[in-house]
């Protein structure tokens, strides 16, 4: 029998102080600073080895976050390292135009976790023509992958098999980069196309019991509900603790652009689930199916913990004071318990942010390939440093 602590536990806990929220902070911006020699040119795959990144090309559908770590410490920082970091997210852009250009794996719904912490955050912070032409393209790439029938972004593989018909929770993180697509552009287009991605997702991935489904398959003819599943999770049925956390921030992003008021009600039961499941330390295993007698077998996701921080903090903008000053408290406790166990110390050991991250673990259930088990995962670097950033300056303009 799974043990975990319950929500109303969660009020003894402490919360970060201002000091530690600065510390951390630049600890993290000269975490990202000595990574320039090899990161610059280069990108960080998904998950470190044994606490390292090791430098590869601009691939797979994570090397955003990195590019995103550039941008939050290059608002950060001042003088001839602002110029150095300035540089770099340059660099990186010039990257990400020529992989839409060339279209170099960019067959999936990705999108916007490519290219909003990337290029729309170079936009929106200097005003580079290159990054907004860059993620213009990369929101036409997003809106091929809509699907008429059931009205949602198909997540991977051909458009014309019907067993890829399917949308996977992460996607929700996507959508920002057509929203903003739409403002830059005047053209009303790529919202529609994400608000009728929202309506899908809240109408099918909430289960009864307030967990989250990974992926929903639709009827190719009907578009209906066909079944859910899960790909990293656990086993299907189970609440794949980052797909949880994706929900949070997720719907906290469909209300900042929809103002619909029921998704603050999804909101508060995803959010529910996920603090019902966590062990003592507040830094859940990798499914929340696992409790606290999972000590030393499973895995933790310390990225969950933080995408989940940054996304009661963003919804904690829309809230009544009581809800909103909740939310913002379950956060700071979230990032003071990656303060105290998770974050790296010392630049020597790791040249990641936070550690005991698990991108997917293999079961005899799932059908992931296991990857960075226990190791630095790029997306929890990067939330880590978005969240600090939210409790550091408040007014932070956001990239989503």
């Amino acid at each position: 029998m799974a043990t975990w602590i319950k929500e109303q536990d969660i009020a003894q806990y402490k919360e970060i102080s201002e000091e530690e929220v600065t510390a951390a902070l630049d600890f993290a911006v000269t975490q990202v600073e000595r990574n320039l020699p090899d990161f610059t040119d280069s990108f960080p795959g998904p998950a470190s080895f044994s606490g390292f990144y090791k430098p590869g090309e601009n691939r797979n559908w994570t090397t955003g976050f990195w590019t995103g770590e550039i941008w939050l410490s290059y608002e950060r920082a001042k003088g001839v390292e602002k110029e150095r970091l300035l540089n770099a997210g340059l660099t990186q852009v010039s990257s990400f135009h020529k992989r839409i250009e060339d279209k170099f794996d960019v067959d999936n719904h990705d999108m916007g976790f490519l290219f909003s912490p990337s290029c729309v955050a170079a936009y929106k912070l200097t005003g580079n023509e290159k990054a907004k032409e860059a993620a213009i393209l990369a929101a036409e790439q997003l809106i091929r992958r809509f699907h008429p029938i059931g009205e949602f972004l198909q997540a991977w593989g051909s458009m014309d098999d019907p067993g890829n018909y399917r949308f996977i929770i992460d996607c929700l993180l996507n959508l920002p980069l057509l929203y903003w697509a739409s403002e830059v552009s005047g053209d009303v287009k790529y919202r529609d196309i994400a608000e009728k991605h929202i309506h899908t997702t809240m109408k099918y991935i909430l289960r009864e019991d307030d967990s989250t489904w990974h992926t929903v398959f639709l009827d190719p003819k009907t578009g209906e509900f066909s079944h859910g599943s899960t790909c990293q999770g656990y086993k299907d049925g189970s609440a794949w603790a980052r797909g949880q956390a994706w929900g949070i921030y997720g719907t906290a992003v469909a209300y900042k652009y929809t103002k619909r008021e029921e998704y603050i009600a999804y909101f508060k039961r995803i959010a529910t689930y996920f603090l019902n499941h966590l062990p003592k330390d507040l830094i859940p295993f990798w499914d929340l199916t696992f409790g606290g007698e999972s000590e030393g077998t499973e895995p933790r996701d310390s990225s969950s913990a933080a995408i989940a921080a940054c996304g009661m903090l963003e919804m904690s903008k829309y809230m009544e004071p009581s809800d909103a000053a909740y939310y913002r408290s379950v956060a700071k406790k979230f990032m003071k318990a990656l303060f105290d166990g998770y974050r790296v110390k010392n630049g020597d050991s790791s040249n990641g942010q936070i550690l005991h991250g698990t991108y997917s673990k293999k079961t005899p259930f799932n059908t992931c390939t296991e990857e960075g088990v226990d190791e630095c995962i790029i997306w929890g670097d990067y939330y880590y440093m978005e969240a600090l950033t939210r409790l550091h300056t408040p007014d932070w303009k956001i990239y989503w």
